[in-house]
């Protein structure tokens, strides 16, 4: 019998009467349809996400990606048989884990946001290809994003307005003068290419997340020009966070952070109410 409660844990993360006890055995994973069944109970130390930040209405909760065999296998439990399948055609084993740990984090955070079991969440994607969520079949009243580099993901979830997050592992890129001269505007590959080394790459990473996040919230992917989204000269000067408007986009106002640690460079961006 399938426990239909939410638990509440004290953190952002798993309710267990839905997501602990209801889909925890782990699943075979040379057998992706096979049907979750009852077994145990994920404790806050199994957990592999955990609350990251907190920005206003906005939670933002980290992934750990790391290799571990027990864990991806306990994930899959939770994954609906569309997404084990989906899961299935990953050819690399780094891909498989990345989206195996991160959606089943956030079906996890989903669920106790929404208050509902973990069988009635399921997502589609809107015309541009960003998902929502589903509950019982009906659009979900919430906004969350989901973006993952190297051993690190990161999950953002507001109660309304969209919401973009990017994460990036600072790792060198050989292309680096491509990208700055692809996805920048004149300022800011000035700015860029006015620096060298570490400090460049550091710099770098902080404006691709920041333009990053911003075009995911939007929802346009690839239909905008991205080098035309001009990131605020207070936040190419340091900046953590701004509220401003671009010319692309001027019917809305977005509120940019830069969440970025010494382990890797982040940003969130949010659509602001008219009321704010």
């Amino acid at each position: 019998m399938r426990h239909r409660g939410v638990l509440a844990d004290g953190q952002l993360g798993v309710r267990h009467r839905y997501l602990g006890r209801g889909v925890c055995r782990a699943l075979d994973p040379s057998r992706p349809h096979q049907s979750p069944r009852i077994h145990w109970l994920i404790s806050d130390t199994d957990r592999w996400w955990h609350r990251f930040k907190r920005i206003g209405d906005i939670a933002i909760i980290h992934v750990d990606l790391v290799s571990d065999q027990e864990r991806e296998a306990n994930a899959l439990a939770w994954l609906d048989g569309e997404e084990r399948s989906r899961w299935q055609r990953f050819q690399s084993p780094v891909a498989q884990r990345r989206y195996v740990l991160c959606r089943a984090a956030l079906r996890a955070v989903l669920s106790r946001e929404v208050g509902c079991p973990n069988e009635s969440l399921a997502f589609e994607a809107a015309k541009h290809g960003k998902p929502f969520a589903l509950v019982d079949g009906q659009p979900a009243s919430i906004s969350f994003n989901v973006s993952h580099s190297g051993s690190h993901g990161l999950i953002a979830v507001a109660p309304i307005g969209r919401l973009g997050v990017d994460v990036e592992e600072r790792a060198p890129r050989r292309n680096l003068d491509n990208l700055i001269e692809g996805v920048f505007s004149p300022q800011e590959r000035a700015e860029l290419e006015s620096l060298e080394g570490c400090e460049q790459l550091h710099v770098f990473f902080r404006f691709w997340t920041i333009k990053e996040a911003l075009v995911k919230a939007h929802g346009k992917g690839l239909s905008m020009k991205v080098a035309e989204l001009e990131i605020p000269e207070e936040m190419r000067r340091g900046a953590i966070r701004c509220i401003g408007q671009f010319a692309q986009i001027p019917e809305t106002s977005w509120c940019l952070e830069d969440i970025g640690t010494s382990d890797f460079a982040a940003a969130v961006a949010h659509e602001v109410s008219p009321s704010s």
